[in-house]
């Protein structure tokens, strides 16, 4: 009996040449719809699915392939006896080899005006039910859901009259991580329009496709891969393909530059921190504010802006070396000088404002992940709360606005010395708070900034003190912080004791 092969598809990439391979080895071809039009009008000869079953496509061809001669065909299991016996009682003839892709969901829905009815009629329930069966069945059954896979399969059948039972094993896994994606984008899609859509399901379902592997991960005895859709929200424009840890940094980057619309703003960062940052009229003086705050640090770190490149602030920002340059867009003139360095990357932002919170996916010991709603509250000084004797000045409001700012930005634990157009000293991930408003102060003298008349934030409450004190001492007269310490009435009292003006967000926002 000939081998017969069932194939049904939405993209007919390389379908009529990978039939044409299994007619030459005897297979017989079995169709549906469309595929089986394109099948004919290249001269092969197809036998249509309602010749198998013996009932038409119905239902507005929601019912073809759902049938038992079609997934008898499939899963009998060929070297059992029973399996056989009832196949034949039954008139089902084995299916060898199915080739199927989905209705195209994926693109419906990624259609601004897209119906619901539209997007359900591009659920596929038949194509998805196949290969399921054929993947379950692989021992005997090869399987084909990617045209990319049309080439292995036919040299196989070509050479040795049909697939190995390695390549079977790897395309039916395959099956199964495509199903898995596409159940997991209807899922998405139909919990996303529910009026109390649950954020935390009891089972959570993340639709990722890879985007391109990388050389390494964060070092260079670890693999690593991009998956889903930085592209289309980047574009490279120059410069060396992206590593690992500049994604991770281009990322922060991004979510700290969101936080400035208002005026032209440059932030400099390191491993994820920032180094510097700095508001002003042009992005010039941007520039220098934030490069005035550690010039030491920025070598070799990450620079985003949220105002066209000039030509003017390339040439001061080629004084250094980068890795990478962040900006909405860059003048043509800016665009030339800039590439004259061979790798550094420079890249496109699409993404300036800030959009609604996603999520946060971290993984935890034992293959288990953390999944959170991330830190993109904006800042709501209404909510502010002035716990001292002395409130804040107006001019001392709007650093600590800059300062709270940054420093929801900077891991923990985090201390920000800063003034109202830019960062002073920055202290970021020490084990203790005094420790990172130390090194804060430390960084401030190293610039040779004066914190004098200078505001500090803090991402967390000050647990004792201490903390407050060395911002007083250092020069600072407003402090911003969440409160909620049971030390508060203590930091209220020494802030109280040296005129320093603070305020309770009642926000924390730690960064581990």
């Amino acid at each position: 009996m000939p081998k017969r092969a069932l194939l049904s598809v939405s993209d007919k990439t390389g379908l009529v040449d990978f039939a044409k391979t299994l007619t030459t080895a005897g297979y017989e071809l079995i169709s549906t719809g469309g595929t089986s039009k394109a099948l004919r009008d290249a001269g092969l000869k197809v036998a249509d699915i309602s010749d198998i079953t013996g009932f038409p496509e119905m239902l507005d061809g929601r019912v073809k392939t759902l049938h038992p001669k079609v997934h008898g065909g499939l899963l009998f299991l060929r070297d059992n006896e029973e399996h056989r016996k009832q196949a034949g009682v039954h008139g089902i003839e084995p299916i060898d080899l199915v080739v199927v892709n989905l209705y195209p969901f994926e693109q419906t829905i990624s259609k601004p005006d897209v119906t619901l009815e539209h997007a359900i009629e591009n659920i596929d329930i038949g194509g998805p039910s196949m290969l399921r069966s054929a993947a379950k069945n692989y021992r005997s059954v090869t399987v084909i859901t990617d045209p990319a896979d049309y080439a292995v399969a036919a040299k196989e059948i070509s050479t040795q009259g049909d697939t190995t039972l390695a390549t079977r094993e790897r395309l039916a896994a395959k099956v199964f991580r495509t199903t898995g994606y596409y159940d997991s984008l209807i899922a998405n899609y139909l919990g996303a329009r529910l009026p109390e859509a649950e954020p935390f399901p009891e089972t959570f379902a993340l639709p990722l496709r890879r985007a391109q592997s990388l050389r390494y991960g964060e070092n260079p005895h670890q693999g690593a891969a991009l998956y889903g859709a930085f592209a289309k929200h980047f574009q490279q424009l120059h410069g060396k393909e992206l590593s690992y840890n500049n994604l991770i940094d281009i990322s922060a980057a991004v979510r700290l530059i969101r936080e400035f619309t208002e005026k032209p703003t440059v932030a400099i960062l390191k491993h994820t921190n920032p180094c510097g940052i700095g508001s002003a009229a042009t992005l010039a003086e941007a520039w220098n504010n934030a490069y005035a705050t550690d010039r030491q640090a920025p070598f070799g770190g990450i620079i985003v802006v949220n105002r066209p490149l000039d030509l003017g602030v390339a040439q001061l920002i080629a004084e250094i070396f980068s890795e990478v340059i962040i900006a909405p867009a860059f003048e043509q003139d800016a665009l030339a000088l800039l590439t004259k360095k061979k790798n550094l990357r420079l890249m496109v932002n699409s993404e300036t404002s800030a959009p609604a919170p996603g999520l946060e996916i971290r993984s935890a010991i034992g293959d288990s992940f953390l999944v959170q709603r991330g830190d993109a509250d904006t800042v709501s000084t209404a909510d502010w709360k002035v716990v001292t004797q002395r409130a804040p000045t107006e001019a001392e409001r709007e650093a600590l606005l800059f300062g709270w700012r940054v420093v929801k930005h900077v891991k923990s634990n985090a201390i920000v010395y800063a003034a109202h157009d830019r960062t002073l000293g920055i202290g970021a991930g020490q084990m203790s708070r005094i420790d990172s408003s130390r090194i804060a102060i430390w960084k401030a003298n190293e610039a040779k900034l004066n914190l004098k008349g200078s505001v500090v934030a803090s991402d967390a409450f000050f647990p004792f003190p201490d903390g407050l004190i060395a911002a007083a001492e250092a020069g600072a007269t407003a402090a911003i912080q969440p409160g909620g310490s049971v030390s508060d009435a203590k930091v209220i009292a020494a802030a109280d004791e040296r005129g320093v003006a603070m305020i309770f967000t009642g926000q924390r926002h730690f960064r581990h």
